[in-house]
């Protein structure tokens, strides 16, 4: 990827993604040491063209049965399940499909992060044209249910907000 955007984890590190605004895809990398990007290697690739060309932000539920990604191009969260957890199929054992996608072009125009909260009821975006991180209510990690619901307005901190992270609580 030579314009990287979205980095995310699994939950112990040995499995890192990236996206960005020059591959169409998401990038799959194997950590033999957790959270330790010098033992990482490229594993696999998943294209998102057909439903983002701009990809900027991703997100995973809790088991990595889900996957949600953003970008500058779409104006929307797209959803994807995964047949195999946090593996989008290097092994042949699992597949990854295209589920929905939620429009937030009435909150942002530029959606850049994306984040849900544990059990994926609220999840929220940032991006370079609101100055703000949008709150959605959904019913647990499933973007067709998704609705707006507030806006912190962070435009005296920063006026391009290009992410969004949460403590575990």
């Amino acid at each position: 990827e030579a314009s990287p955007h979205g980095l995310t984890f699994n939950s112990d590190g040995t499995k890192m993604f990236v996206t960005g605004n020059d591959g169409d895809d998401v990038n799959e990398y194997a950590c033999s040491t957790g959270f330790d990007v010098s033992t990482c290697s490229f594993t696999d690739a998943f294209s998102v063209r057909n439903q983002e060309e701009s990809s900027t932000g991703l997100a995973f539920n809790t088991d990595g049965t889900k996957m949600f990604v953003i970008g500058s191009s779409g104006d929307d969260v797209n959803e994807y399940t995964l047949e195999v957890g946090f593996d989008f199929d290097a092994s042949g054992l699992g597949t990854t499909t295209f589920v929905d996608a939620f429009d937030i072009s009435s909150q942002e125009a530029s959606p850049q992060g994306l984040a849900f909260n544990s059990d994926g009821t609220k999840m929220f975006v940032t991006g370079n044209d609101g100055d703000d991180v949008n709150e959605y209510a959904c019913t647990a990690f499933d973007v067709s249910t998704c609705s707006f619901t507030d806006a912190f307005d962070v435009s005296g901190q920063d006026i391009f907000p290009a992410d969004v992270a949460f403590n575990t609580d």
